[in-house]
């Protein structure tokens, strides 16, 4: 290369976070392509510190990303703490405030203030608009989990307790398995019925393979996409004759709502819907599809109950990965990587080893176009007084 490309790993300070933007393996193949990688340490993060040294990376203290070099991009997955310090550095990250989320305009306001810039993660696309790494998967497969555990709690009279992360999906699948025999023993009719909203998105096809996995029955999912959402307007019956309803929609305009208060009165005590998972989790969305609840649900406290309604809950955690947080980090990673080994070609130091990486695209078009979306967003938020 003519200059090394430098990237950071920060830790995550999210509570119950536990993946990476980076693994050891998407990491040495990274320095083997001419990368110098720097990983803070994070006692959170489901790879040991001493996984990163062994493939070469150097490392860094907790959260010390501040004092990197100006230069060198800083790469993580979930939101920065706030209140913090106006942001000088190139962040690599989801930030959640492209969609007006609540408090979007303080967080560019951050980036305006220090000189830095964003690549969000949730917006870096392929030149068919496709994204070119999710969690979505793992998304779904998480979010139908916690809402067959957290239903199994519920029709025994119980509140599904705090969670954390499993070594892997069987382990998970053996916890799912025994929550839809205990569903069925409480059912009449011994069925776990279920309805996914987005079921041929990502996050849809993870819902789906868990429900499949936990033993649930072909004729026990309805799935639906957006050929079943236009055909009628909502709120949607069919929502509320389900035990489970898990919403994976890509939301991006104002749509009808899926399900709301008036439509769960009209029903009264006819009501089967006992559990909502809300993996879109546009929670403070003013566009939000479901608005039967109002704040974000957390692993600690998985589910909150919809005021005015018995045995009607929601879960809202917006990092249902982390409950898989190695093989969602592995995949994650490997999708991002082609996309990082471009990285250089935007920031100038690139050479051979990063030009092998340039497909017919172009040359970073991943970056510039994330690039451009940042200064458009930039803009609106100044317009809104950043």
């Amino acid at each position: 290369m003519t200059g090394t490309q430098a990237l950071w790993l920060r830790c995550e300070t999210k509570p119950a976070e536990h993946r990476s933007a980076l693994t050891p393996t998407t990491a040495k193949k990274l320095i083997n392509a001419g990368f110098d990688i720097t990983v803070e340490r994070d006692p959170n993060r489901i790879f040991d510190d001493e996984e990163f040294e062994k493939v070469g990376c150097h490392m860094a203290e907790y959260h010390s990303w501040p004092k990197a070099p100006k230069t060198t991009p800083i790469i993580g997955l979930k939101e920065l703490d706030t209140p913090g310090p106006d942001l000088e550095h190139t962040h690599i990250q989801f930030a959640h405030c492209y969609k007006h989320q609540e408090g979007w305009v303080d967080v560019l306001a951050r980036f305006k203030r220090g000189g830095g810039k964003l690549y969000d993660l949730e917006f870096l696309e392929d030149a068919n608009g496709r994204r070119v790494a999710a969690f979505g998967w793992h998304a779904g497969f998480a979010g139908a989990a916690l809402g067959l555990l957290a239903l199994a709690e519920q029709v025994e009279g119980k509140v599904l307790g705090a969670q954390t992360k499993y070594p892997n999906e069987e382990a998970l699948m053996e916890k799912t398995r025994e929550a839809v025999r205990v569903i069925r023993k409480h059912r009449p009719d011994g069925r776990v019925t279920s309805l996914i909203i987005g079921a041929l998105g990502r996050c849809g096809r993870g819902a789906i393979d868990c429900l499949e996995k936990s033993g649930l029955q072909s004729d026990e999912i309805v799935r639906w996409d957006i050929q079943e959402t236009s055909a009628k307007s909502g709120p949607y019956q069919e929502i509320i004759d389900s035990d489970l309803f898990v919403n994976c929609i890509y939301l991006s305009k104002k749509i009808p709502p899926f399900v709301n208060k008036e439509s769960l009165q009209a029903v009264g005590d006819k009501r089967r819907l006992g559990m909502i998972v809300d993996v879109s989790c546009d929670t403070t969305n003013p566009n939000n599809p479901i608005p039967v609840y109002s704040i974000n649900t957390t692993f600690d406290k998985p589910t909150v109950a919809v005021d005015g309604f018995d045995k009607l809950e929601v879960i809202s955690i917006d990092h249902l990965p982390t409950l898989l947080p190695r093989e969602a980090s592995e995949a994650f990673s490997n999708d991002l990587l082609p996309s990082l080994l471009q990285l250089p070609l935007v920031t100038g130091v690139a050479g051979e080893e990063a030009l092998q990486h340039v497909n017919e695209e172009g040359k970073g078009a991943v970056w510039t176009r994330a690039e451009a979306l940042f200064r458009k967003h930039l803009a609106e938020a100044e317009a809104n007084g950043a």
